[in-house]
């Protein structure tokens, strides 16, 4: 179908059509972009999905902004801030949970930006058809969306109206960020005459509908979000609204679902209605989440556009061959006792003998993208252990426990949406069908295996590309230039393994670990031991980077926390085991 965007008409023509059928009006927009459907309207204007015919029709995304005062003053100062506010959401769009803006234009005197199409539903159409989200899903969408508003508030933009229609879930899993920059700012400086307000009633702050915001504002709207998420309570039509008492002016949430007092302390912080009682920041709110890590993009990757010919010419050189083992670390085992473990059905698991040493764990004050978590360095003595080979497949897991979680489905691809229970159950039945001792690593164990003898942020050297590993191209470590994403899992083994013969020790999938999280290395084990509280946590350690991180959280010294029950595409495990026969 293709759609006509004439504001009085809006047609539904045939395939193929140039022309609208009903008033005529041109259908193709900048002599590429078609629209297929209507999607919605707000007060910017209407948004239509499209496809664009110049790009093998790859989907698109407009938004037709239809100011109320076409042709006047108010139009050519709404051109200058539309033109303004594309070029920052240009440079918002280099975030990969952000919408690339692909164009913007004018056109039959209606102004115009194209950007991705997200194929999945945003938050509220999640919550009609699977009902009130619980506190791990909250949690999860905290930990991912408050690294975007971190790197949206460091480039200086203020969202103001976040709200679960304004939150995508990509079919994959991943969360979106969409609607705002250009329309927003535009509509409240040019609109506000005729009762346009910024925002969205029962998420905006009150000092929003006086017209100041700050960077808390965006983290209230997104609290305001989560506990209706959690309670399934959103005000009606008529303004009334069961979470916030009108007479006391203040949230009662609380008296409708039942969280943790930790989630729930940081929520209630979030939602007061002075900003300065409120976080300062996305990074504190994820300080302040049991101990979550701070995931924020590095702002000297992000914010900085890179000369094209200096990309050219600039590249990073792989190496003909795996790194060699190096000379100092003392070999106490044979590297002919690697093992392969027969799983059954031709499944085989292969172990590889990682030979015991003493090693320097942790990132120095002058590694580039490093975080305090990553300190104190600390010598720390690993005895010998076997380690799997690849990250753990598909069919592995099938064969153990005879199912398979993953979304990228492949027998020789890695496992994923595995929550660390999952790991452990894996290591248990394994246990029980070979009689050995198999379990996750530690988290000293799993760098010690990865920088395998280097001391260097990679095993392959100072830097990687996507020839090395699979990582999101965009984010690339240093001055190094941005490469291919592949947006998916790879087959394990497809790229170099480091001097133990390890694959995919950097990104592919996050590796859990034994451990619990902690935030720095003070009073850490130096005997490569796993470092647990005597009380169960909810936080593990995951290791490596996957297809998804930036190169620099694929550095071998980057360590990333999340509730145990964390799910996602890019989360999987592997295998070790000591020489101890149960």
């Amino acid at each position: 179908m293709s759609q006509c965007l004439n504001p009085t008409c809006l047609h539904q023509n045939s395939q193929g059509t140039s022309f609208c059928e009903k008033c005529g009006g041109k259908i193709l927009l900048d002599n590429r972009y078609r629209p297929i459907k209507f999607l919605g309207e707000g007060g910017f204007g209407r948004t239509f999905q499209a496809i664009d015919e110049k790009r093998l029709n790859t989907p698109c995304v407009i938004k037709q902004f239809l100011p109320q005062q076409v042709g006047s003053a108010a139009l050519a100062k709404a051109t200058e801030l539309f033109q303004q506010e594309a070029q920052r959401l240009q440079e918002l769009g280099k975030h990969p949970q952000i919408p690339d803006l692909e164009a913007f234009f004018s056109q039959d005197n209606r102004l115009y930006l194209v950007q991705d199409f997200i194929d999945g539903q945003n938050l509220f159409e999640e919550f009609q058809t699977q009902g009130k989200l619980n506190e791990p899903q909250i949690r999860t969408i905290l930990t991912e969306l408050l690294p975007v508003l971190q790197f949206v508030h460091d480039n200086q933009v203020i969202h103001r109206d976040i709200k679960p229609e304004n939150i995508i879930r990509s079919k994959i899993g991943k969360l979106f960020l969409i609607d705002f920059g250009v329309s927003k700012e535009t509509s409240k400086t040019i609109l506000t005459r005729v009762g346009t307000v910024t925002g969205t009633p029962g998420y905006t702050p009150p000092e929003q509908l006086r017209g100041i915001v700050y960077h808390s504002s965006d983290l209230y709207s997104l609290a305001v979000t989560c506990v209706r998420l959690l309670t399934g309570h959103f005000q009606k039509n008529d303004s009334s609204d069961e979470l916030f008492d009108t007479n006391k002016m203040q949230w009662q949430w609380q008296k409708y679902v039942s969280l943790s007092q930790e989630l729930t302390t940081i929520l209630e912080k979030m939602l007061q209605d002075i900003p300065a009682h409120r976080y300062d920041s996305a990074k504190e709110v994820l300080a302040a989440l049991a101990n979550a890590k701070t995931r924020v993009i590095p702002t000297s990757q992000t914010q900085t556009s890179q000369n094209p010919l200096k990309q050219i010419f600039q590249f990073i050189s792989p190496p003909t061959n795996p790194p060699k083992p190096p000379t100092n670390i003392n070999v106490n085992i044979n590297p002919q006792s690697s093992f392969t473990e027969d799983l059954g059905n031709g499944v085989k698991l292969e172990m590889i003998a990682i030979p015991g040493g003493t090693f320097l764990m942790g990132s120095s004050e002058n590694e580039s993208e490093r975080r305090d978590d990553e300190s104190p360095q600390h010598q720390v003595t690993v005895p010998s252990f076997f380690m799997g080979k690849y990250p753990l497949t598909q069919a592995q897991y099938q064969a153990i426990l005879g199912s398979n979680p993953s979304y990228f489905k492949s027998n020789n691809r890695p496992v994923e949406r595995v929550i660390w229970d999952d790991a452990v159950t894996f290591c248990q039945k394994l246990n029980q069908k070979t009689g050995k001792n198999y379990r996750l690593p530690s988290e000293a164990e799993w760098e010690y295996a990865c920088r395998a003898g280097t001391k260097t942020p990679f095993s392959f050297g100072e830097n990687i590309n996507p020839d090395l590993v699979n990582y999101d191209g965009n984010y690339p470590y240093k001055s190094a230039p941005k490469g291919k994403y592949r947006k998916q899992t790879t087959d394990v083994g497809t790229f170099p393994p480091n001097a133990f013969g390890l694959y995919d020790m950097h990104g592919n999938v996050w590796e859990w670990c034994q451990d619990d999280w902690h935030k720095n290395y003070t009073n850490a084990p130096t005997n490569g031991s796993a470092w647990n509280n005597q009380s169960v946590s909810s936080y593990k350690l995951l290791r490596g980077g996957s297809w998804y991180s930036g190169a620099g959280y694929c550095r071998a010294a980057d360590r990333f926390s999340n509730s145990r029950g964390y799910r996602y595409e890019d989360c999987g495990f592997r295998v070790v085991s000591s020489f101890r026969i149960l």
